[in-house]
């Protein structure tokens, strides 16, 4: 159980590569991190990342936060795991209320000078059967950007996303001359510039609603639409949407755009003093590598913020009170 009494230098919320990430660099510039993690990163679910750099026959997720963690834990740090339930501002210091794994009992507080959430999103909704062996099979796939080189040529299916609704069956044109897009409701969502340009590049467009998704015996999905029609395919796209788990940070008042992410600065500050996030939890790009980036530029401003760390022995500036700015 972590020390109540102890201020952190950084509390990191989230033990994704972006977390992880962070937290060797704060170690490694001798910072006291506290890492707590749910256990939910999105990392989890990729069967095989080709698209991550120096892997060049691709690492599975898990294998990767496996070296992360591991790396972490060479510089004396560790992963935490359990929830943060809350968050707040007492006396110039973050308190968090952590609630560690299977424990029983009250919460116990910690504190910190700085706070990094990297804390991802939750994925909307996944019509389809048995979803997880599916990803794992691969004909389910939650990321045109990361893996549509994988799926060249094959059968697309691609539902349409609430923003942007052609946007992604396009993309994945770049791939296949095989991709239809389904219309999840009624009436369609999409205006005549959209349906003209779905035509011009070659996409079929499915106007039916999708109603469910199941699998073959070969564990590759077949699409139901609301007129009774399937519609088999080698791959599926949901694009069902997202949204960030950034409530930690609303509580306290930091910025958001679309889908509750994170706005934050150059250096991945959000709008609260002291209060950093990375990731996916952020407006941007969500990839494993830019998460990294954000979590290199994000642990590097928060050593800089802080009072030098000087090395035992050395008289260290009283940190009581003092919060980054």
């Amino acid at each position: 159980m972590p020390n109540s009494d102890q201020v952190y230098d950084t509390l990191i919320v989230g033990g994704g590569p972006a977390g992880l990430t962070a937290a060797i660099y704060l170690r490694r510039f001798t910072r006291s991190v506290a890492l707590v993690d749910k256990g939910n990163s999105r990392l989890r679910l990729i069967p095989v990342s080709h698209n991550y750099p120096g892997f060049p026959e691709g690492v599975p997720g898990h294998v990767l936060l496996g070296n992360l963690t591991v790396q972490l834990e060479r510089y004396g740090g560790t992963v935490m795991p359990g929830e943060i339930l809350d968050l707040r501002i007492e006396d110039g210091l973050f308190v968090a209320d952590y609630a560690a794994e299977d424990a029983e009992g009250d919460p116990t507080q910690l504190r910190a000078h700085t706070v990094l959430l990297a804390t991802g999103v939750a994925d909307a909704g996944l019509p389809i059967e048995n979803w997880r062996e599916a990803i794992a099979f691969g004909s389910l796939r939650l990321c045109p950007v990361c893996d549509g080189f994988d799926v060249m040529d094959k059968r697309i299916a691609v539902a349409t996303a609430d923003t942007n609704p052609v946007g992604h069956a396009l993309f994945m044109r770049t791939y296949s001359s095989d991709v239809t897009l389904f219309e999840r409701g009624s009436p369609s969502m999409l205006n005549d510039d959209e349906r003209r340009r779905l035509d011009a590049a070659g996409v079929r467009l499915i106007e039916s609603p999708l109603r469910s998704v199941t699998l073959d015996a070969s564990m590759k999905p077949v699409l139901h639409t609301e007129d009774g029609e399937e519609y088999s395919a080698d791959v599926f796209y949901p694009m069902l949407g997202e949204k960030a788990r950034s409530n930690l940070a609303l509580n306290l008042g930091a910025r958001t755009a679309q889908c509750d992410e994170l706005v934050v600065d150059d250096h991945q500050a959000t709008s609260v003093p002291g209060l950093y996030a990375i990731g996916d939890v952020t407006v941007g790009l969500n990839q494993i590598a830019v998460a990294t980036g954000g979590a290199a530029r994000a642990a590097t401003r928060i050593h800089n913020q802080l009072p030098p760390a000087l090395r035992q022995g050395s008289t260290r500036p009283a940190q009581a009170g003092w919060t980054a700015a």
